[in-house]
């Protein structure tokens, strides 16, 4: 088993883009489809708190049923959005990395290099030509 795990949307040009930054070092991750296999309420409450994050620093917006929910509204508790994200994955903002150096919700796809516990071996040219690295 690889000692990095990604929460993973293949359809998502920002997870493929981190994913294949994490395989140009010659790891392959665990990689967990979350829309087909979502994590429990607990590993998500463990992720959040590996991040320092809260629940709603996570939840994505574009392309979900976030306005369609008003998850937006204050009113709604952590325990409420936690709910909400069991019901929609898709609410999950993506991806998130998991390394043995830290958890990171990784926008941009940047943002995975600084948890990466092989060196970066050098240039890496994402998906829309920009050069990583």
């Amino acid at each position: 088993m690889s000692q990095i795990t990604i929460y993973h949307n293949p359809k998502c040009g920002t997870s493929r883009n981190t994913l294949a930054m994490i395989r140009h070092t010659g790891v392959e991750p665990t990689v967990i489809e979350y829309l087909k296999e979502p994590p429990s309420r607990e590993t998500l409450k463990a992720l959040l708190g590996q991040m320092g994050l809260g629940v709603r620093d996570i939840l994505r917006q574009k392309g979900t049923p976030f306005e369609e929910l008003g998850l937006g509204d204050p009113k709604w508790s952590d325990e409420q959005l936690l709910d909400f994200i069991e019901q929609h994955p898709i609410l999950i903002n993506r991806p998130i990395v998991a390394t043995p150096l830290g958890t990171r919700l990784c926008r941009p796809s940047e943002v995975v290099l600084e948890i990466l516990p092989q060196p970066f071996p050098g240039p890496f040219t994402k998906e829309d030509g920009e050069v990583v690295g």
